[in-house]
């Protein structure tokens, strides 16, 4: 007789339970597991919403076990290279966004998005400027003033070349009138690595999304100058960089994709899973906890998402003086 522990036996009475609350043809369709990949490191913006991801399906029993996987590096596109090249074909998923975007079109990847299936746009968020709390920097004019004074004295530390981190900070200098090309920006796997750099004092200031400083900031070791979008985040007295004086707003998203090698049973089991999560009462919670804004896109519409926002953050780029 093979022998069990009563954790591993309470697991297994759970995922039977789960399963056995969903309708059969329903349970014959779904995915059993899947493997979510995060092309940046822990804590990023995209391990954040993998790992929210993974909550809300398992949650839902909609797919009962959801593995998160980081592959750092070249903006995304490492990550991606291995989705397309040598990842599980019929059981995983990719996060995208902005960066990735950037990430292609920075590095010249040979694998680009064109060799992934959309599945949904599910969230944007907003990106911050902050300063550790002992900076003389106290408001966005001050930080205005030093970057015309010398801009290469101002160091930012944000995410990958080409990420939204980056033509943010690129397009700040533009708008306030500094050359964008003379900007220190110094690049960092991730908003963990931001935040670590901002707070250990090697950076001047931090640009990333508002929610990977939030404890921080609400902790009183960093001080928010502003934030990107074009509305106050909810219950944050931060202001909009527009309310500081500066004509700019610039969004973030992130989304998901599956292999296009994948099976199309697997890859309509996915859609089907994604699209009840991203209208559950348990993903509206998520979103809401997190101060993500709820931009959600189906397939069909996320892939046409996808080409014009190729052809619009490659603009911004060469505005931002990045490419």
């Amino acid at each position: 007789m093979t022998t069990i522990t009563r954790r591993a036996f309470a697991v297994l009475m759970a995922g039977a339970i789960s399963l056995a609350a969903i309708p059969a043809a329903q349970a014959e369709e779904m995915l059993p597991s899947l493997e979510l990949l995060a092309p940046s490191s822990p804590c990023s913006g995209y391990d954040q919403l993998a790992r929210a991801v993974q909550g809300v399906l398992q949650a839902r029993g909609t797919i009962p076990a959801v593995e998160v996987t980081n592959v750092a590096g070249g903006g995304g596109t490492v990550g991606l290279s291995q989705f397309v090249t040598s990842r599980p074909r019929k059981t995983s998923a990719l996060i995208v966004g902005f960066a990735l975007v950037g990430g292609v079109l920075t590095t010249q990847s040979a694998v680009t998005l064109e060799n992934v299936t959309p599945v949904a746009r599910l969230m944007g968020d907003v990106d911050a400027i902050v300063v550790p709390a002992n900076s003389d920097i106290q408001t966005l004019d001050d930080l205005i003033a030093k970057l015309k004074e010398a801009p290469g004295d101002v160091s930012w530390a944000g995410g990958s070349i080409g990420g939204v981190d980056h033509v943010t900070a690129g397009l700040f200098a533009k708008t306030v009138g500094v050359d964008p090309t003379a900007i220190n920006y110094v690049v960092h796997a991730g908003g963990g690595e931001v935040l670590a750099s901002v707070l250990g004092g090697h950076a001047t200031v931090g640009i990333s999304g508002y929610e990977e400083f939030r404890a921080q900031v609400e902790a009183g070791d960093l001080r928010a100058l502003a934030v990107s979008g074009a509305e106050r985040i909810e219950g944050v007295d931060v202001p909009t960089f527009t309310e500081a004086g500066v004509d700019l707003v610039v969004q973030n998203w992130r989304g998901i994709v599956a292999n296009p090698k994948a099976k199309e049973a697997d890859i309509e089991a996915l859609n089907a899973a994604i699209a009840d999560m991203a209208t559950s009462p348990e993903w509206a919670d998520a979103l809401k906890t997190r101060g993500w804004i709820d931009s959600y896109q189906p397939a069909e519409e996320f892939g046409t998402f996808l080409n014009d926002e190729t052809t619009r953050i490659g603009q911004a780029l060469k505005d931002a003086g990045v490419l």
